[in-house]
């Protein structure tokens, strides 16, 4: 069973930085390409940034293109969302995602406020 565990979320004042993470497992997770999306209340689930298997590529959307840093680490099967000077536009829950199997985590919170 792929299960995506989420966490790191929390509120932070604008200017801020969190870091998520996301637990695999039930996978090849050194395997695949991997990301994070966000839902903000009321929005579509939009897409943040993709790593692919080896971690050598990455992509951002232009709203989070100089701020927010993806990376992974296969040996231990985690992702990770490093995000700086938050704006209060990323509030939203925050999903990793497996590309190959679309499998999803629970989402984690992130709440930037003014």
């Amino acid at each position: 069973e792929v299960q995506l565990q989420a966490s790191g979320g929390g509120l932070v004042q604008a200017g801020g930085s969190l870091r998520l993470s996301c637990a695999a497992s039930g996978f090849a997770f050194g395997d695949y390409g991997m990301g994070w999306f966000r839902q903000a209340s009321g929005k579509e689930r939009e897409l943040v940034a993709t790593v692919t298997w080896s971690g050598s590529s990455t992509y951002y959307a232009d709203s989070v293109n100089g701020r927010f840093t993806i990376s992974r680490d296969n040996a231990k099967r985690m992702i990770y969302l490093h995000m700086r000077n938050l704006k209060p536009e990323d509030t939203a829950v925050y999903y990793c995602h497996e590309f190959k199997g679309d499998s999803w985590g629970q989402g984690t919170q992130v709440t930037v406020s003014s």
